[in-house]
């Protein structure tokens, strides 16, 4: 594998990031309506409602990840906090430190806007992430409920 540039996305990646997206919701086994996709993309693109976006790009322009962050006060903190909400490297591209770029580009945003905290969730059953994960950060102890 090349090299790889990591980058904020820009118009000219929407055909790819749908792509990237959508193999990101697979992943999961979930299915989000075209029009969610649709609103995802432009709060990324133009950093609406606290959102912005990294991608990891292969030499010759391919996008093989991407990290989606959502940056929001706390009620803990006088500062903000950096939820990492979206992680996804493509299935072929894994195991050569792009997932680790990411999240560390992910730490770099964050410092450079004065948030004290950068967090994600992931299934428990993904095992292969939470070895990468439990190298970079701490596991919170804390359980994710949902209504």
């Amino acid at each position: 594998m090349g090299s790889i540039n990591l980058r904020e996305l820009t118009e000219a990646d929407r055909e790819q990031w749908v792509e990237l997206f959508r193999a990101y919701v697979r992943f999961y086994e979930e299915k989000i309506p075209d029009e969610v996709v649709a609103l995802t993309w432009e709060r990324m693109l133009n950093g609406r409602d606290g959102f912005f976006a990294i991608v990891a790009e292969e030499e010759g322009g391919r996008l093989v990840g991407l990290a989606h962050m959502l940056f929001h006060p706390s009620t803990w903190s006088p500062t903000t906090y950096c939820y990492l909400e979206d992680l996804f490297v493509d299935i072929d591209t894994r195991r050569h430190g792009v997932g680790r770029a990411l999240i560390e580009a992910a730490y770099r945003e964050a410092d450079k806007r004065g948030a004290t905290r950068t967090y994600w969730t992931t299934r428990s059953d993904n095992v292969r992430a939470r070895r990468l994960y439990d190298r970079l950060a701490k596991l919170s102890g804390f359980i994710q409920y949902r209504r």
